[in-house]
C-alpha cells in the first residue's frame, strides 16, 4: 500500500490485518505541511543554505564523542584537498612540458620534476585517507553512543504521563532511528568535506584555465543534485508514515518466538495465524518499498538523460575552445582531467549532502525529542519535604488522564480528600476502575493533580512545588506487575536502592523477611544466579516466587512509605497470610507506613485506616469496626465485605459440634 493510496482512499487502502489486529490504519497521514522539520519545498539552495548547520550537528556531536580524532579528520580531508589541487597543478605542467616541442628525451626529462609531485601528492593523499578513515571509523560508535546516551538520559527523567502518550512514543521511535543516523552521519560529514575539498581545487584549477569551464561543469552535475534530493525526501516521508506499521510487523515476528505467549500459540495453534498476518503485513512494506523504487526508477532515468545532454554541451563547448584556438591543446588535456575530477567530485558532494540532509532529518528527530523530553521533564529541585512526616493529605483533588479519548475527558478522581497519616497500614479497597492504582501513582509523586483542582500536602508543603526527587526517595512500590529485572537475584532485590553499592547482607536479610530465601536457597549459583531464561545460566522461576523477591525489594529499599498494591495475587493461602504478618510487622516495628490496596477484603482487617473508592470518590472512611457498623458506615465496604464472607462459607463443609470450640479458638487467634 503506498503512502498516496493510504492517503487518498482512507479505510479503503487498509489491509485485512492492520483493521482486525490494531483497529485500523498503522500508516500515517503526517501532514508534512506542519511537521517540524519538514522540507517537501526544499530545492538545492535551500539544501546548501543549510549545509554548515547540518554539518554542525553532527560535528557537535563528533567533537563530544571524542574531540582528538575529529580533529585528525579534519586535517586530514583538509589536507588531502590540497594535496589533490597541488596534483592537479603537476599535471597540467606534465602534459606542458610532454606536449612541447623538442626530443621525447627532452621532454621527458622536463616533465620528471613535476612527475614526482604528482606521485608525492598521491603517496600523501592515500596516506592522510588512511588517517582519515580510521578516526572516523573511530568516531562512529562513540557519536551513536553519545547520541543514545542523550536521549535515552532526558527520557528516563520525563513525567509519567509522556511515557503514557503514544505522539511521544512516536517520537521516540524515529529518535532511536536518530541516534542510528547520527553515527552514520559522521561519515557522510567526513565525505562531503573530502568531495567539497576536492571540489575547490579542481574548479580553482578550471577557473584558471578558462572561466567558462566551471559553469558548464556546475550544469553536468545538477540532475545528479534533483534525483539525489527527491529519492531521499521520498524515503523519508515512507519512512515516517510507516514507522509504526514497521514496528507492528516485527510484533508479529517476536510473538512467535516469546516465551510469554508460546504455550498458547502451541496448545492453541495460533503460529499460522499469526504468520498469516506476518505475511500480509509484510506485503503492505513490501508494496510501499516496490513504489519507491519505481519512482526512484522514473527521476534517475529523467536525471541521466539531462545529465547527459549536460556533458555532451560541456565537451562541445570545450572543443569549440579548441577549435577557435582559445585554449591550447595541454591546457584542454588538463582542463579534461579536471572537469572528470570536479564533476565527480560535485557529482560526490551532492550524493553526500542529500544522504547528510536525508541523515540530519532523523536527527533532527532526535534533537526534537531531547526538547520535547526537557519540556516534559520531571522538574530538579523545589521545596524540601519535612524530616520527619507527619502525614500525606489529599485535598479535593481531581485528576484526568490526557488523551482519554473522551471529549470532554472524563476525570479518574473527583475532588478526593483523604489522609495517609505516618506509621499506620491504610488500606485502599473499591472496584476495578474506582481509582486505588491512580490514587497511588498520585501519592508516588508520579502524576500531579489536574491544574486548579486539589492539594496533596505532604505535612505544609505542596507536592506541586515539592522536590519530586525526595517524595520518590520517601516511598517504595510493590505492585502485582512489578517489573522482573532480567538480571542476577542480587540485583533484583538490591535495585531497591540503586544508588548504593548492594549489600548482600541486607539482601539476604531482606530475603529472609519476605520468604525469598527459600528461593534463594534452591538456585544454583546463589545470589549470582541470573532469574532471565534465554540467556548463559539463567534460571526460571514461579510467579509466586517472584512475588516473594518483589516484597524482598520493597524491604531492602527501607522506604518511609510503602505501596502494596494486590500483593498476594499469586501466593497460596500460607504465604499469602505470611505477608499480611511482614505487613503489620513492618509497620509495628520499622514505623513504615502501609499503603495496601487488595480486593480480599478479609486482609483490611487490622488496617489502622480503610479508604473506600468508588467511581473516583471517597465513599467512606474510618477503621475497620467503624466500616462494619450499620450505624456508622455507608454500607459499601459492609456490603461487600458481606459478600466475599457469604461466598467463602459457602466453600467450606459444615463443621460438626465438636469443630465450632477449634474454630473459635482459631478465629480469637
Amino acid at each position: 500500500m503506498s503512502k498516496d493510496s493510504a492517503s487518498g482512499s482512507g479505510a479503503a487502502g487498509v489491509s485485512d490485518s492492520e483493521r482486525l489486529l490494531f483497529g485500523g490504519e498503522l500508516a500515517y497521514d503526517i501532514g508534512w505541511d506542519q511537521h517540524e522539520g519538514a522540507w517537501l519545498g526544499l530545492g538545492l539552495w535551500t539544501m546548501a543554505r543549510r549545509l554548515p548547520r547540518l554539518a554542525g550537528t553532527g560535528l557537535r556531536l563528533a567533537h563530544l564523542a571524542d574531540a582528538r580524532a575529529l580533529r585528525v579528520v579534519l586535517a586530514s580531508e583538509a589536507g588531502r584537498g590540497v594535496a589533490q589541487a597541488v596534483g592537479l597543478v603537476a599535471v597540467n605542467s606534465v602534459l606542458g612540458h610532454v606536449l612541447a616541442a623538442g626530443s621525447t628525451n627532452e621532454r621527458l626529462t622536463q616533465a620528471l620534476p613535476a612527475l614526482a609531485v604528482v606521485a608525492v601528492t598521491a603517496f600523501l593523499g592515500s596516506l592522510l585517507r588512511s588517517a582519515s578513515t580510521a578516526a572516523t571509523g573511530a568516531l562512529e560508535p562513540k557519536v551513536q553512543r553519545v547520541a543514545t546516551e542523550q536521549y535515552l538520559g532526558l527520557v528516563h527523567r520525563t513525567e509519567l504521563s509522556a511515557i503514557e502518550d503514544d505522539e511521544f512514543h512516536r517520537l521516540l521511535d524515529a529518535a532511536r532511528y536518530g541516534a542510528d543516523s547520527a553515527r552514520r552521519m559522521i561519515r557522510y560529514c567526513t565525505n562531503t568535506l573530502n568531495s567539497a575539498v576536492s571540489l575547490i581545487a579542481a574548479a580553482g584549477v578550471l577557473t584558471v584555465l578558462h572561466p567558462v569551464l566551471l559553469p558548464l561543469l556546475v550544469l553536468m552535475t545538477l540532475p545528479s543534485a534533483w534525483s539525489s534530493l527527491m529519492i531521499s525526501r521520498q524515503r523519508y516521508i515512507s519512512f515516517h508514515a510507516f514507522v509504526q506499521h514497521a514496528r507492528a510487523g516485527h510484533l508479529l515476528g517476536q510473538l512467535l518466538t516469546q516465551k510469554e505467549a508460546a504455550a498458547e500459540v502451541r496448545v492453541h495453534g495460533v503460529g499460522p495465524f499469526l504468520l498469516g498476518h506476518f505475511r500480509t503485513m509484510a506485503e503492505t512494506s513490501e508494496r510501499e518499498q516496490t513504489r519507491l523504487a519505481h519512482r526512484a526508477a522514473r527521476i534517475g532515468l529523467a536525471a541521466d538523460g539531462a545529465g547527459g545532454l549536460a556533458t555532451l554541451l560541456t565537451y562541445g563547448a570545450l572543443g569549440a575552445l579548441l577549435w577557435g584556438g582559445a585554449m591550447e591543446l595541454a591546457v584542454a588535456g588538463t582542463a579534461v582531467l579536471a572537469i572528470r575530477t570536479g564533476a565527480a567530485s560535485l557529482d560526490s558532494l551532492v550524493l553526500q549532502v542529500t544522504e547528510l540532509h536525508q541523515e540530519s532529518l532523523f536527527v533532527a528527530d532526535f534533537e526534537r525529542l531531547c526538547r520535547e523530553a526537557k519540556t516534559r521533564a520531571i522538574p530538579v529541585g523545589g521545596d524540601p519535604l519535612p524530616e520527619r512526616l507527619r502525614e500525606v493529605r489529599f485535598e479535593k483533588v481531581t485528576f484526568t488522564y490526557p488523551g482519554s479519548g473522551q471529549t470532554p475527558p472524563e476525570p479518574t478522581l473527583h475532588e478526593v480528600s483523604l489522609a495517609f497519616p505516618t506509621g499506620k497500614i491504610i488500606a485502599l479497597v473499591g472496584e476495578n476502575g474506582s481509582g486505588k492504582s491512580t490514587l497511588v501513582r498520585l501519592l508516588a509523586g508520579l502524576y500531579l493533580p489536574d491544574e486548579g483542582s486539589g492539594t496533596i500536602w505532604w505535612d505544609d508543603v505542596d507536592a506541586r512545588t515539592a522536590d519530586r526527587d525526595q517524595i520518590f526517595g520517601r516511598v517504595a512500590l510493590m505492585s502485582q506487575d512489578f517489573y522482573h529485572w532480567p538480571f542476577t537475584f542480587r540485583v533484583n532485590v538490591g535495585i531497591g536502592q540503586p544508588g548504593q553499592a548492594i549489600d548482600d547482607r541486607a539482601v539476604e536479610e531482606a530475603s529472609g523477611f519476605s520468604g525469598a530465601d527459600e528461593v534463594l536457597g534452591g538456585l544454583p549459583r546463589g545470589l549470582s544466579t541470573l532469574l532471565a531464561r534465554g540467556y548463559r545460566g539463567g534460571h526460571q522461576i514461579s510467579g509466586g516466587q517472584w512475588q516473594r523477591i518483589g516484597i524482598a525489594r520493597a524491604k531492602y529499599r527501607q522506604a518511609e512509605i510503602l505501596i502494596v498494591d494486590e500483593p498476594t495475587s499469586a501466593l497460596d493461602a500460607v504465604a499469602e497470610q505470611r505477608v499480611f504478618d511482614q505487613i503489620r510487622a513492618l509497620a509495628a516495628t520499622t514505623g513504615q507506613t502501609i499503603v495496601l490496596i487488595t480486593h480480599r477484603l478479609h486482609s483490611v482487617r487490622h488496617a489502622d485506616l480503610i479508604h473506600v473508592l468508588k467511581d473516583g470518590r471517597v465513599a467512606e472512611s474510618g477503621t475497620f469496626e467503624e466500616l462494619m457498623d450499620p450505624a456508622t458506615g455507608t454500607g459499601d465496604f459492609r456490603d461487600a465485605y458481606l459478600v466475599q464472607a457469604s461466598a467463602f462459607d459457602a466453600a467450606i463443609p459444615t463443621p460438626s459440634a465438636g469443630d465450632h470450640d477449634t474454630l473459635r479458638t482459631q478465629d480469637h487467634a
